[in-house]
């Protein structure tokens, strides 16, 4: 394993220095990375075979084109939070308690956007916080939107570990409140990732109709009552059609 750790960290050191120069010869790399030329032509021809890099008809090489679909998925996360912050900011200002955008990072959610409440009573919680897929109404509104064979993997894989009070361990009851918030198109948590705290979550969708990420609302549950909560769901479920509009979501607004 650490022989493997090692390899790939020299890998890593070798694409790095296409940072600096589009295309690089077999004997340019070597002399940049200072590593031995047969090790470095046994990593070229493995990160060739896997799409990273390219060789040109010069004997050349150059990133591969698989950066371009990494890249191109930066940018899309991008383009979310830049294409939500307005109507985050409206609805923080319309509702006066924190608003957070997460999207699905392998079996997390991870928050990449997120506004303060008005209050002078506030939650943690900061862009770069990760949060398991079945814990907090703010990660769950995506996991009910995925794949329903996604889903069954993800909770066949995942312990169900208890983060707050509230969070919710039982597989089988975990199903039937997916089911439920797929069906309503809305996520409700209390006490799930910390006790005392309420939050409220709709999915945005892409132009493919998936799950692109979720908004939410946030705060302590003193001021989440019930009635509250209903008077947040319209303005919530909006603005999150009108994000998914601008990513090309195409179906009717439920």
């Amino acid at each position: 394993m650490q022989n493997t750790n090692k390899t790939v960290i020299k890998s890593m050191k070798l694409l790095h220095l296409f940072r600096t120069n589009p295309t690089l010869t077999l004997n340019e790399m070597v002399d940049a990375a200072g590593l031995p030329k047969t090790s470095v032509h046994r990593m070229v021809t493995s990160l060739e075979e896997a799409g990273l890099l390219q060789r040109d008809g010069a004997g050349s090489y150059k990133l591969g084109l698989l950066f371009l679909e990494f890249g191109q998925l930066v940018t899309e996360r991008m383009d979310l939070r830049k294409i939500a912050l307005p109507y985050m900011k409206e609805l923080r200002d319309q509702i006066g308690e924190a608003v957070n955008l997460t999207i699905k990072d392998q079996s997390e959610a991870l928050y990449i956007e997120k506004l303060d409440t008005t209050h002078p009573v506030r939650l943690f919680t900061k862009v770069g916080r990760r949060s398991p897929l079945y814990a907090g109404a703010c990660s769950r509104i995506i996991l009910a939107h995925m794949a329903e064979e996604d889903v069954e993997t993800y909770l066949q894989e995942q312990k169900l570990t208890a983060y707050g009070n509230g969070t919710i361990t039982d597989a089988a009851k975990l199903r039937d409140i997916l089911s439920d918030s797929r069906k309503k198109g809305i996520a409700i948590s209390r006490s799930e990732l910390e006790n005392g705290t309420t939050s409220v979550a709709a999915p945005i969708f892409d132009f493919k109709s998936e799950i692109a990420g979720g908004l939410s609302i946030a705060g302590p549950s003193e001021r989440f009552s019930d009635d509250k909560i209903q008077q947040m769901i319209d303005q919530l479920k909006q603005a999150s059609y009108e994000i998914s509009k601008e990513l090309g979501y195409k179906e009717p607004h439920l």
